[in-house]
């Protein structure tokens, strides 16, 4: 009979044992299925980012407005913005961000090597700080104590192997950034640098076939001018160059009138 009964504890130690694992599991299955579940969300939204980009590259604007929006979100920062460099000035400007402060907003330039923004730019390397209000690089910690802004991580964004601007977050709370974050906000900043790039070569791309067009047909307005009136082809350049004056008009504009003028009379 005793040897029953311990034969019976044993069973429901060890059931109870065995619950106790099967509990466990199930919390770190649920863990796992959490963790999976916000790469997901990531994988997503920085998916969505890409294709965004994508969509919007002639505005910069928007595409820079959706990115400090979506991370944000993402990393469930508190401010996210956008300074880009000024090349003369050697000074960065936010650009975009969606903070409604307008304090934030309007924040003075700072120069490339000061602040941690500005630091992130000259080193090339992501940058963290615990408590900017405490940290005597900072350039705004009572911009930063008035709004409750704590840890913050600054991101140099790249395109062509040069730094063109930086991305910022900031938490309310402190808060140590892991490298996956680190890493999540260094792609962002990638997408934000290749928006801003390829549309400044659109532009450039489109400027230059612009030019080009404006070259051919002032060329061939010449001609016809020097054709109908015997001038030579300076004073025939001349000549369009006082009717674009007197019409206030693009040369552009008058070369065009003049070759459609007299295509439909030939």
């Amino acid at each position: 009979m005793k040897k029953k009964n311990k034969c019976l504890t044993k069973n429901k130690k060890g059931k109870s044992s065995l619950l106790k694992v099967l509990e466990q599991k199930e919390k770190e299955i649920a863990n796992l299925q959490d963790q999976l579940n916000q790469k997901i969300n990531e994988i997503y939204k920085i998916s969505t980012i890409s294709q965004f980009v994508v969509q919007k590259l002639g505005n910069v604007d928007e595409i820079l407005d959706s990115i400090v929006k979506i991370t944000a979100d993402l990393l469930n920062t508190k401010i996210c913005s956008i300074m880009l460099v000024d090349e003369q000035k050697q000074e960065l400007q936010i650009k975009a961000t969606q903070s409604l402060d307008e304090e934030y907003k309007n924040k003075p330039n700072i120069k490339i090597g000061q602040s941690i923004s500005g630091l992130a730019v000259k080193d090339f390397r992501p940058i963290s700080v615990l408590d900017v209000t405490k940290d005597s690089q900072y350039a705004f910690p009572d911009i930063a104590k008035k709004m409750g802004l704590v840890s913050m991580l600054a991101v140099p964004m790249f395109f062509q192997n040069k730094v063109i601007g930086v991305l910022n977050v900031y938490t309310s709370q402190q808060h140590e950034f892991t490298p996956l974050e680190i890493n999540i906000l260094q792609t962002m900043a990638n997408q934000s640098a290749v928006a801003i790039g390829t549309s400044g070569l659109i532009k450039e791309i489109t400027k230059t076939k612009e030019e080009l067009e404006t070259r051919k047909l002032v060329e061939r307005a010449k001609g016809i001018i020097m054709k109908i009136k015997g001038m030579s082809e300076e004073d025939a350049h001349r000549f369009l160059q006082k009717k674009s004056m007197d019409t206030k008009k693009p040369l552009k504009e008058i070369a065009s009138a003049i070759v459609i003028a007299y295509d439909i009379e030939k």
